[in-house]
């Protein structure tokens, strides 16, 4: 009431703190018309102070405030070259993934530099074929979580309209949408729901390649896309944890720098 009282001049809004996380609270100020734009930054929460101190430095030494920064800025992936007897290694071939991913196999997908902030946004993923609803049940017995729990998409920003109650880009996944595609069971919550990540090929060129092959093998250019990590840690940073956690938890295959590697069962 406060806000549709006396915010009447369109100011854009930006929410930060750990209050930003929430999905439905930021969907509600987006929809509601009383701003010019609404961002929220993918690590409001406390992952996100080392850059507000630097902008803030920034600002009290130059005057500027200006940050260019990227998503994509955490620790990069070590590849420990540890022993993989159990597996066989391919060269990476993105329409190989993806046809992987469409015979409802599940694959742990590393790629660059962590993201900053709390959320899986395509480089340390767990992807899966978003159509079965058997497929968000074995998704949520890998991360450990309860069986309601629902499991977010990843999707191409040139097509998330035909899939979802959305238009233009949701490229950190802290909004919700509510679904169109009856198709994707594996990522709509029980109140028709989804929160969403799109992605374009200027933001992540191979997560869009690789949503661009899966739509070419199944029609829709949609996976779910839950965080690789153990349960309680963060991300998975190293290929002996890469494959220790795939070995443990049963996961089909994985990614890391050019290699594409099956689980043999």
């Amino acid at each position: 009431m406060y806000a549709k009282e006396h915010l009447t001049d369109g100011y854009p809004l930006l929410i930060s703190g750990g209050c930003g996380l929430n999905c439905d609270w930021n969907t509600m100020w987006r929809s509601s018309g009383l701003f010019e734009d609404v961002f929220v930054p993918p690590c409001t929460n406390d992952t996100g102070s080392a850059i507000g101190t630097a902008v803030d430095a920034m600002r009290e030494f130059t005057g500027r405030a200006k940050l260019e920064w990227s998503v994509y800025s955490d620790r990069a992936f070590i590849d420990d070259q540890p022993d993989m007897p159990d597996v066989d290694t391919y060269p990476l071939d993105l329409g190989h993934v993806a046809g992987f991913l469409a015979q409802d196999n599940i694959v742990a997908w590393t790629q660059g530099r962590c993201e900053i902030g709390p959320r899986a946004l395509g480089n340390r993923s767990i992807l899966a074929a978003p159509f079965a609803r058997s497929t968000c049940d074995r998704l949520n017995r890998i991360k450990k979580r309860e069986g309601f729990r629902p499991v977010a998409p990843i999707c191409l920003e040139e097509e998330v309209s035909r899939h979802f109650d959305w238009t233009g880009p949701s490229p950190h996944m802290l909004y919700f949408q509510k679904v169109r595609n009856p198709e994707l069971a594996a990522i709509t919550h029980v109140d028709g729901t989804a929160r969403a990540q799109t992605v374009n090929a200027q933001q992540n060129p191979r997560m869009h390649e690789l949503l661009t092959q899966f739509r070419a093998q199944t029609g829709s250019g949609v996976l779910c896309n839950t965080s690789l990590n153990f349960n309680g840690t963060g991300f998975i940073n190293r290929t002996s944890d890469l494959y220790q956690y795939c070995k443990t938890t049963g996961i089909d295959g994985f990614v890391y720098d050019e290699r594409f590697c099956v689980t043999r069962k």
